[in-house]
């Protein structure tokens, strides 16, 4: 029977493949770079394959590599989940959990819910990241984050995935926008030209793009905003239209300006805010605890601000 890879030996090849030299890698697992070449070579002798091709000037995976890396994170991030659920059995609700949050959620929601998580849990420290969606789900798979705080769709297989809430889309414009007229807003073709983006990574983006049916809109001017503030700032400007969750239209956003959001006709396009979690993960009663704050902080704020949007037009 083959021998069974150790941990120590998983975490020698994630830290080689990570930084492509044998050096940086041995100082990450703090051995020497003897210790680590033989290591490495342990656990190629024991798969029967090459993981790593090296020479003088450069360090490389082989197809193989890339293959079992990402295996061989997810059996490091599960063995760090056993350890942490073991330690966490005695003294649920306490200690850190890291949470990570995309930039179109964190400020509208976190607010509000985080206060009613330490009211609940106050034994219980929570650390934010915020980032895009990608490089949150990497975090996530490789033990850096606990939690994360995403919108769907996007693709989330093997994860604990809770579904918490439908944020629709509004259309934001000038008031004096054509967009804007008539009872019901539409997203007619044309429309859709006109339509400001997020630059690519923003899932927001993509969203957008799946609302409209378009796979793609390319501006002849090539300008894309890097945040909400700036999208809003460009369709000030008169630069174009854009579509905003109803979770920044709500949470204020458009303060200051003298833009209009209208909800657009039914069914409307919409993003679902969802938690996720590693199917593994130690945090089953703090993830509960998580969805449930959230879900319930959304009903309540469903409940108080109807009608109550700044910047908000019924017609």
């Amino acid at each position: 029977m083959t021998a069974l890879p150790s941990l120590r030996q998983l975490r020698y090849f994630v830290a080689i493949a990570q930084e492509l030299n044998f050096t940086r890698a041995a100082e990450i697992c703090f051995v020497g770079q003897s210790t680590l070449s033989a290591g490495l070579k342990e656990l190629e002798d024991g798969l029967g394959v090459r993981l790593v091709e090296r020479d003088r000037q450069n360090v490389a995976l082989t197809p193989v590599g890339f293959e079992i890396l990402d295996r061989a994170k997810a059996i490091l991030a599960a063995s760090e989940d056993l350890v942490e659920y073991a330690d966490a059995a005695g003294k649920p609700m306490a200690g850190t959990i890291r949470l990570g949050v995309i930039p179109t959620i964190a400020p509208f929601l976190l607010p509000n819910v985080l206060p009613d998580i330490r009211t609940r849990c106050p034994s219980l420290k929570i650390a934010l990241r915020e980032d895009l969606t990608a490089n949150l789900l990497t975090r996530l798979a490789e033990h850096q984050l606990d939690f994360i705080l995403i919108a769907l769709p996007y693709e989330t297989s093997g994860l604990l995935v809770q579904e918490l809430f439908d944020d629709e889309f509004w259309l934001v414009a000038r008031e004096d926008d054509p967009a804007l007229k008539g009872k019901e807003i539409h997203l007619p073709a044309k429309m859709a030209e006109r339509l400001l983006l997020l630059e690519e990574g923003h899932c927001l983006r993509e969203h957008t793009l799946q609302a409209c049916k378009r796979s793609d809109i390319r501006k002849a001017d090539g300008m894309e905003a890097t945040s909400l503030l700036t999208l809003l700032q460009m369709v000030d400007s008169g630069m174009g239209i854009a579509l905003l969750p109803e979770m920044a239209v709500r949470g204020g956003l458009l303060n200051g300006t003298s833009l209009v959001a209208r909800p657009l006709a039914p069914p409307a396009p919409k993003r679902v805010i969802a938690l996720l979690a590693r199917s593994s993960t130690a945090h089953l009663e703090e993830f509960k605890v998580f969805s449930d704050c959230i879900q319930e902080r959304f009903k309540r704020g469903a409940k108080s601000s109807r009608g109550a949007v700044k910047g908000l037009r019924k017609d």
